[in-house]
């Protein structure tokens, strides 16, 4: 493997870490604290919840394709 092959695999781990805690600090904040505290009804904490799936499923595709990047890299 070269270097710069193990430079994109951890930039990409960066990413979605960065990714992960991203969305889950966005998420508590406008669920527990944001929402209730400006009087937001709860249809909105399902927007809150689904946005946060659709976040969580962005690093799961980046995820598979790191794991892909990794498999490549090792043959």
């Amino acid at each position: 493997m070269t270097t710069e092959q193990e430079q994109a695999i951890a930039r990409k781990g960066r990413h979605i870490s960065l990714v992960i805690a991203g969305t889950i600090v966005v998420w508590l904040a406008l669920t527990l604290f944001i929402g209730p505290a400006i009087g937001l009804p709860g249809r909105y904490a399902l927007l809150f919840d689904f946005l946060a799936l659709a976040g969580l499923g962005y690093a799961v595709v980046n995820i598979i394709q790191l794991w892909r990047m990794r498999q490549d890299s090792q043959r």
